[in-house]
């Protein structure tokens, strides 16, 4: 027989919408007055509160269904900008590269579409899918001497774009990439179909998707795992206070060891923080450090 359970995240999700509903139903009587008209999306999201912690009946919602409900109910104020793949996280090929080179760029990147730029992201000139990449490898032969039979046009959405306005572009144009520009031109950050999905079903994904490695994690005695966005006040709270003082406006372990070094650490490189904890950098692009590992000073307690 099945049944339906509910685990402690989604719980804590069904309480966070409660009261951001109830937060807004008082903004909304504040506003407008106690007699103000209910909308009928104010009228769904109240019975949704009204049901809320009772156990699940059969035939009727279950905490993920009125969670995704709640999600729909407030997909249409939210625009491309705020949904996007941030520009610093946008991962794209030159227009110079290789055949060979293009393969390697999307076994790295595990996605299945890739921004091509001419000169720097803010001039996003197309984009390439794996499906024409595999087709043309697939025919033999010499690999083509440039990449501009593959390339495709993507989508370029305004940032201040609303998420229906860009599910329907998409659809329409059958086109799953969009590049979002800023009020200038510049790319502003990337959005696929899939992005646009999650906002209602949440987090989607599949058997090529890493496994999520936590931001800050102690691995042994005095030696520390660490993602470069991790906070430093987390850093400090967590592993040493001296960590996190830092006379540069800088807030992240990442632009920490930038600021100590000077310059992009390479994977495998290490610099010392006047603590004497070591940074090694375990993971690092051409732009940025991406990961790291703390060690203890040298003959100094873990707990010091």
């Amino acid at each position: 027989m099945k049944t339906d359970t509910t685990t402690a995240d989604e719980e804590d999700s069904s309480r966070s919408g409660t009261g951001g509903s109830r937060l807004w139903r008082g903004m909304r009587a504040l506003i407008f007055g106690e007699d103000s008209e209910p909308t009928l999306r104010d009228q769904i999201e109240e019975a949704i509160d009204d049901h809320e912690g009772e156990p699940h009946v059969r035939g009727d919602l279950t905490a993920i269904e009125r969670q995704m409900l709640r999600n729909l109910l407030h997909f249409g104020d939210l625009t491309a900008g705020e949904i996007s793949v941030p520009r610093g996280d946008i991962m794209a090929v030159p227009h110079t590269v290789s055949f060979a080179g293009l393969m390697t760029a999307f076994a790295d990147a595990g996605h299945s579409r890739l921004p091509v730029y001419q000169g720097g992201l803010d001039t996003i000139t197309g984009m390439i899918h794996v499906k024409d990449v595999f087709a043309r490898f697939h025919e033999g032969g010499e690999p083509p001497a440039d990449i501009s039979a593959l390339i495709r046009v993507p989508l370029y959405v305004p940032e201040s774009m609303g998420v229906l306005d860009l599910l329907a572009r998409m659809r329409a144009q059958r086109i799953h990439l969009a590049i979002v520009v800023d009020e200038f031109g510049g790319t502003e950050g990337l959005v696929t179909i899939e992005d646009v999905v999650e906002e209602i079903v949440g987090d989607i994904e599949d058997e090529h998707d890493d496994e999520v490695v936590g931001l800050l994690h102690a691995i042994d005695d005095g030696i520390w795992d660490a993602d470069a966005r991790v906070e430093l006040d987390e850093v400090g709270k967590t592993v040493d206070p001296r960590l996190a003082i830092v006379e540069e406006d800088v807030d992240t372990l990442g632009g920490l060891a930038f600021i100590l070094a000077g310059r992009v650490l390479r994977a495998g490189e290490s610099i010392l923080h006047p603590s004497g904890w070591r940074l090694e950098v375990t993971a690092a692009d051409a732009r940025r450090v991406t990961r790291l590992r703390l060690h203890a000073p040298q003959g100094e307690p873990e707990d010091a």
